[in-house]
């Protein structure tokens, strides 16, 4: 059963914060707040954990479109090819914050990865999930929690999170209630901006 802990945006508590990292550094399941919805997630580096959140999507992991969230823009250049001025400019403007940018990957994406041309990055505006990413040294790989009910589509109580996912995964962050829509996705893995998804985040800065 998953161990439940309870983390304030405000100020992120030190000594929880080390308790996420050792269940990470394991190889285990966290859920997790972000600016958005609640989500799921492990260590990039954990292939067996990665495999362990495809398996809970129900979908290979090869054929994953997970998310990486990574802590700043600094992180960038491990997974991603060198951007021109205008994408990293557009990033500047919206991150952190609700969005998912689809960029061109690089040679150094986990092996699993290695078929891909792309990745999906995100820098959420959420202290609990960035301190996480910064004091683990690199990103978290990252899926939105759905619910199977399909007016709520998202669960946003830390309760009833608890309550459906403590047998699947290994620790359940409390962060207070999550939000309903997800992130805004923008495809600028080429000239072309892209929008897959219009969510939380506003395109009115495109």
């Amino acid at each position: 059963m998953a161990i439940g802990i309870k983390i304030y945006e405000e100020n992120p508590n030190e000594r929880e914060i080390e308790k996420v990292i050792a269940v990470l550094k394991k190889g285990g399941l966290i859920i997790y707040p972000t600016d958005t919805v609640y989500g799921i997630g492990c260590d990039i580096t954990n292939t067996k954990a990665m495999e362990k959140v495809a398996k809970i999507k129900g979908i290979k992991l090869e054929k994953s479109n997970f998310s990486f969230i990574c802590y700043d823009l600094s992180n960038l250049s491990d997974y991603v090819k060198q951007i021109d001025t205008a994408t990293y400019k557009i990033l500047k403007k919206a991150l952190p914050g609700p969005y998912t940018f689809i960029l061109p990957g690089n040679n150094n994406l986990p092996k699993v990865f290695k078929k891909k041309n792309t990745v999906g990055i995100r820098i959420p505006n959420n202290n609990i999930i960035r301190e996480l990413v910064k004091r683990l040294g690199n990103p978290i790989v990252s899926t939105s929690i759905y619910d199977e009910d399909d007016l709520l589509e998202y669960t946003t109580d830390p309760e009833l999170i608890f309550e459906k996912w403590q047998h699947k995964v290994d620790l359940i962050i409390d962060g207070g209630f999550g939000g309903n829509i997800p992130s805004t996705v923008i495809d600028l893995s080429d000239d072309e901006i892209t929008i897959l998804r219009e969510g939380k985040g506003s395109i009115d800065f495109l």
